[in-house]
């Protein structure tokens, strides 16, 4: 064997304690627990009772908002870091968004000279395009598409109307790709703006009542509606309150190929409690939303969230530094926040945090993708994905990030877990301090023939 890995196992079934993993050839090649003995290998490290989780997958990302393909780089040296290996990669790229072939070869060129870990593709379609590419772009394996209801820009991230999107969901019907959704009505928040700017409402607390909950509601289920006419997978890929899975929930007791997912930031913040305190480090749309923490973890724990992703957003800070909130940019970092806040959160609700952050941020984001056949769970077969987790109490430090940021909302909160090392494909990436992986050795990772629906 090349690497046996020694520590706690989180399989998909139980925690192994005492356990070992042997990887070879990039793959795992046997698993143990402490009544075997695993193979020989050429190098043997012992984590002791540190927890050895499956590599994150991030279902959400946005690598190349601020500095282009190139941010691929800074991105993903902040994923190792965080313990994701595989990184979902959303299609609204700058200049241009991934919505034609070339621009998706271009794309996976990028991947190969500067990724530090693997990534899946989102694609997307324009007005200009119309449905013209999809094949294409399923055929160069992307994983997903997405469009917005909201329009952020009229060139990298439009508007889709509903005529336009009834076509994609027709086309898209007869695969298993799932169709996403940035889910607000575009009409009720240019208003509700309007109004709030002409009352002189500017601060953190107007940006979640001018993008209320009906907004994200209507565009969810109109959305929902044309699945159910067309039979297409629809997923809104950020719902911030318990009343949208309650929604999404409904429309799939239908019958209709219905999703939703969740956000890191939804689960940890509350406006009420944190909005005087950060301001426009928590700005995201839709908003982070007073009251809505409860009933969005009840919302995972009765299994209505198909998974957890940290919607990771590659801006600076001076975006945020705004007179007005409804002149700050919208997102937040979070690729090295999502598992140990994860994880923390869920155990302070008293759930098993290791098996629900393997379940949320790997296995199901794997099954999503269509890529379960090489990621998201430690089995034999799999790629050799690990973050190995230590556990106290950790204090975040923005200015530690290995994102080029360097800022983020959850500065100086505690944490019961923090990464220390990640394994990619069974090199050590990071090592608790330092980013050891090359930049280049992450992989375009195309879609399988995995369905979440079922063939």
């Amino acid at each position: 064997m090349d690497l046996i890995l020694r520590g706690t196992i989180v399989t998909p079934l139980a925690a192994i304690e005492g356990g070992w993993i042997a990887v070879r050839d990039g793959k795992i090649a046997a698993i143990g627990d402490s009544t075997t003995t695993p193979p020989e290998a050429a190098e043997t490290v012992d984590y002791g009772e540190r927890l050895i989780m499956p590599g994150v997958i991030d279902g959400q990302t946005h690598a190349t908002s601020a500095k282009g393909l190139e941010g691929i780089g800074d991105t993903t040296r902040s994923a190792i870091a965080g313990g994701v290996t595989t990184l979902v990669d959303m299609p609204f790229d700058n200049p241009l968004p991934l919505d034609r072939p070339e621009r998706l070869a271009a794309k996976i060129e990028a991947i190969a000279a500067h990724s530090h870990a693997d990534i899946a593709l989102y694609g997307t379609v324009t007005a200009e395009t119309g449905t013209d590419h999809i094949d294409a772009l399923i055929e160069g394996g992307v994983v997903a598409f997405k469009i917005s209801s909201f329009e952020s820009s009229p060139t990298r991230f439009p508007r889709i109307d509903a005529a336009l999107m009834l076509d994609i969901m027709e086309k898209l019907a007869p695969t298993s790709l799932p169709l996403g959704l940035h889910n607000e009505d575009q009409e009720i928040v240019l208003a509700r703006m309007a109004r709030a700017r002409a009352a002189g409402e500017n601060g953190i607390a107007a940006h979640s009542t001018a993008r209320p909950v009906a907004a994200e509601l209507a565009a969810t289920a109109q959305f929902l509606a044309l699945a159910q006419a067309t039979g297409a997978h629809a997923h809104p890929v950020h719902l911030s309150s318990g009343d949208g899975f309650s929604q999404v929930g409904a429309f799939a007791d239908l019958g209709v190929r219905a999703t939703g997912e969740t956000c890191v930031h939804y689960l940890w913040f509350d406006a009420a409690r944190d909005g005087m305190r950060l301001g426009p480090r928590m700005k995201v749309n839709p908003p982070i939303r007073p009251g809505e923490v409860d009933n969005l973890w009840d919302a995972i724990v009765d299994g209505l969230v198909a998974f957890t992703s940290s919607d990771h957003s590659s801006w600076p800070i001076d975006g945020k530094l705004t007179a007005s909130i409804f002149d700050a940019g919208a997102g937040v970092p979070g690729l090295e926040t999502l598992l140990p806040a994860f994880f923390t959160a869920a155990e302070a609700r008293g759930l098993d945090a290791a098996m629900l952050a393997a379940e949320q941020l790997s296995e199901r984001p794997a099954a999503f993708f269509g890529i379960s056949d090489r990621k998201g769970a430690i089995r034999v077969g799999m790629d050799a994905d690990f973050a190995i987790l230590e556990q106290g109490a950790f204090i975040w430090d923005e200015a530690k990030a290995h994102d080029g940021l360097n800022w983020s909302p959850f500065h100086g909160d505690t944490f019961t877990v923090k990464v220390a090392a990640t394994y990619l494909r069974g090199a050590c990436g990071f090592d608790g301090n330092t980013i050891t992986g090359r930049q280049g050795s992450g992989r375009y990772v195309a879609r399988g023939a995995d369905c979440w629906f079922g063939n």
